[in-house]
């Protein structure tokens, strides 16, 4: 059965803080989180990836808020030639594409805690959508199949905002955010790998609470 996790507080649902646009760690300008600023931030993305996390995501911040004691960063533990952040739709999008149906963008960061990887990805669209469009990366991380998967994401396209739920597998947890300005936007987080991670369910879903009070 699934969990959802608390709620956060109305403050923190609304997200109108400053989203770093040009780096995660200090520097250049501010803007709120917005589909325009994240299609924006999508689109100056190399098209190979980059280094570090256009968004201000601050994992160890958050593992420390969630109790996990395990030394975080930018990159996977895994695999050292994955890019920390890559970006989808906006311009890259194809005809077809579900960014491109429902205009929107994505951008994806991969960090490690330890020895396992947090995928963090953020994403924005024009019209509702939940986390639909990152249904195969669900499927993939809790390697599952898109049916078994179906119940879930329609959970969190009805879910509050701030309501945070984890997936059947326990390393997978989704929630919806309020963008400024027009437009609907999401948090999906991912730990480990194929159903597994070492973090407990409520763990994660404080990982997750703790990811989206940083850019709201």
């Amino acid at each position: 059965m699934r969990h959802p996790r608390r709620r956060l507080t109305p403050a923190a649902a609304v997200l109108t803080a400053a989203v770093l646009l040009t780096g995660c760690q200090g520097g250049g300008g501010t803007a709120p989180l917005s589909l325009k600023g994240l299609t924006e931030t999508a689109d100056g993305l190399p098209d190979g990836g980059a280094d570090t996390c256009p968004l201000p995501y601050d994992l160890a911040a958050a593992a420390k808020e969630a109790g996990v004691d395990a030394a975080a960063g930018p990159g996977s533990a895994r695999d050292k030639d994955e890019p920390a952040a890559t970006g989808e739709g906006g311009k890259r999008a194809k005809p077809g594409e579900s960014l491109a149906e429902n205009p929107g963008a994505l951008v994806s960061c991969v960090f490690h805690l330890g020895d396992e990887d947090v995928r963090v990805h953020t994403l924005a669209t024009r019209d509702p959508s939940g986390v639909a469009p990152l249904a195969p990366v669900i499927v993939s991380l809790t390697a599952s199949s898109v049916d078994d998967q179906l119940g879930y994401l329609d959970e969190v396209a009805a879910s509050d905002p701030g309501e945070v739920l984890v997936t059947d597998s326990g390393n997978v947890a989704a929630v919806r955010l309020e963008p400024d300005g027009e437009g609907h936007a999401a948090l999906l987080v991912g730990a480990g790998e194929a159903g597994r991670t070492s973090l407990d369910r409520d763990t994660l879903g404080d990982l997750t609470e703790a990811l989206a009070r940083q850019v709201g």
